[in-house]
């Protein structure tokens, strides 16, 4: 089943939470995306029914294989477009909006040649 932008957004979020905290809950999704906890419980419910996460008998989410790659490669994508965004002299507060907007819609292709282009015009 193809995961929506907002699901992608979940994944990362789950991602940046575990990184940060070891231990990840629905109310630290919330907090951390400002979403209400009932709309992060649908959410986690739809996530675990296709296999992208795992909530255990002490409510901590965890990333399944499948959930690890999606979060991965849209964290990247965020991370790296805000670096160059704020690099070529974005706000970084803009340029983390703007990656947030852009890193679900890019193929996959135009990804790594800006990704190949932008390393071979730093040397």
């Amino acid at each position: 089943m193809a995961i929506h932008e907002s699901g992608e957004d979940y994944l990362e979020a789950i991602l940046v939470i575990k990184q940060r905290n070891g231990n990840v809950r629905s109310i630290d999704i919330a907090h951390e995306l400002s979403f209400s906890k009932p709309s992060v419980s649908v959410a986690m419910k739809n996530l675990k029914a296709n296999n992208y996460i795992t909530i255990d008998e002490n409510g901590f989410i965890n990333l399944t294989e499948t959930g690890m790659e999606i979060a991965d490669k849209i964290y990247e994508r965020h991370t790296f477009l805000t670096g160059w965004l704020t690099s070529i002299g974005v706000d970084p507060e803009v340029a983390s909006e703007d990656a947030c907007k852009v890193e679900h819609a890019i193929s996959a292709e135009s990804f790594s040649a800006i990704k190949k282009y932008i390393a071979e015009h730093e040397k």
